[in-house]
C-alpha cells in the first residue's frame, strides 16, 4: 500500500519509519516544507499529485505541562488546523483509510480509571493542556462523523497512552517526563548530586509505553484496519507512580541519591490509565518492558545527547 506519514520527523514518525523496513507498504514521509499541514492548498495539492491509498496522521505539536501552559493558543490553533486540513483534504481526495493519532489527554479529567474510549466529551478537560486536548478530540470527532456519512471512508483514531523511547526530545523546557527524568538523574550522577527533586509528591500514576511497541501495533492495525474499533486506546493497561519511574530511571542509570518532593509545582491528572479491554480483543499487546525501555532510551540518549 502507498501510505502518507505526516509527522515522520517526530518520535512516533520516526520509530514508524524504522519498522517499516520489516514491511512491504511504500511510505512518504514529507517534511513540513514539503507539506505544509497549517495551509489547506498546499495539503490539497500534496494528495492530488501522490494519491495515497491510506494516511497515518501523527504530526503535532506537542510537549510537557511547561509547554502546554506557557503556548496555549498554539497547541490549540496549530494542532487544530492540521487535523482538519489532513481530514477534509484526505476526504476531497478520495483517501478510504485514515489513521488519525490521538492522545490520552482527550478524556475528563475527573472520569474514573482505567479510561473507556466512550468517555470522550462526557466531563470537563484538565486545564494544564486543554488548547492540545480540545484539538485532538476534534479530529477525533471529524472522522468519525466522515464515516458516519460515507461508511467506505475508514477514518479511525487510536488513543495511544504516554509514550518514550528513541528520537525523545531530552529538553527539559518541553520534553514529556520519562526522557526528562533520564536527563536529570544522568546529569545528577555525573554532578555526584545526593539529591534530586520531584515535582509534587510523586504520587500521580501514568502510563507510559514504549514507542517502538506502537510502531508495531500500527503496522498489526495496517493489516485488520477494518476490523479495528473506530476510536482504539492502544497501551499497556497498567500504571506506575512518578516515584516508580524515577526509582526505575535511577535504578538504570546507577544513582544511588535521594529523592526529595517540591509540593509547590503542579503535577497535573492524579491518573490517567487507558482501558485496554478493547485493545486485547482486537488482538495486540506491548512487548517491551519498563525496564527495557528505559534501557533503550537512555542508551539512545547517550548515543546522541550525551558526549562528554
Amino acid at each position: 500500500m502507498k501510505i502518507l506519514l505526516t509527522g515522520a520527523n517526530g518520535m512516533v514518525g520516526k520509530n514508524i519509519l524504522d519498522a517499516a523496513k520489516k514491511h512491504s507498504h511504500q511510505f512518504i514521509a514529507p517534511s513540513s516544507q514539503e507539506l505544509n499541514l497549517l495551509d489547506f492548498n498546499s495539503v490539497q495539492n500534496y494528495l492530488e499529485q501522490h494519491q495515497p491509498e491510506m494516511i497515518i496522521h501523527a504530526a503535532g505539536i506537542v510537549g510537557g505541562i511547561q509547554a502546554n501552559m506557557a503556548q496555549p493558543v498554539k497547541f490549540l490553533v496549530e494542532n487544530m488546523q492540521m487535523g482538519l486540513n489532513i481530514l477534509n483534504a484526505a476526504r476531497a481526495n478520495k483517501v478510504q483509510q485514515f489513521l488519525n493519532l490521538s492522545s490520552s489527554c482527550m478524556y475528563p479529567r475527573d472520569a474514573a480509571n482505567p479510561l473507556q474510549e466512550e468517555l470522550i466529551l462526557k466531563g470537563e478537560l484538565e486545564p494544564t493542556n486543554e488548547g492540545y486536548a480540545l484539538a485532538k478530540i476534534t479530529s477525533t470527532r471529524l472522522c468519525e462523523y466522515i464515516h458516519q456519512e460515507d461508511s467506505s471512508f475508514l477514518y479511525k483514531t487510536i488513543i495511544p497512552c504516554n509514550l518514550y523511547g528513541k528520537y525523545d526530545k531530552f529538553d527539559p523546557k518541553n520534553s514529556h517526563m520519562i526522557p526528562a527524568v533520564i536527563r536529570k538523574i544522568s546529569e545528577a550522577k555525573k554532578q555526584e548530586l545526593s539529591e534530586i527533586d520531584i515535582w509534587g509528591d510523586g504520587l500521580a500514576r501514568r502510563e507510559f509505553m514504549y514507542a517502538e511497541d506502537l510502531a508495531d501495533f500500527i503496522f498489526y492495525a495496517i493489516d485488520n484496519f477494518s476490523a479495528m474499533p473506530q476510536n482504539l486506546n492502544v497501551g499497556l493497561g497498567t500504571d506506575y507512580t512518578i516515584n516508580e519511574y524515577y526509582q526505575a530511571v535511577a535504578n538504570v542509570i546507577g544513582f544511588n541519591g535521594k529523592f526529595v518532593h517540591d509540593l509547590s509545582k503542579p503535577v497535573g491528572m492524579k491518573q490517567k490509565l487507558i482501558d485496554d479491554s478493547k485493545l486485547k480483543a482486537f488482538g495486540w499487546q506491548f512487548k517491551t518492558s519498563l525496564e527495557q525501555g528505559i534501557s533503550n532510551t537512555y542508551q539512545f540518549y547517550l548515543s546522541e545527547y550525551d558526549h562528554d
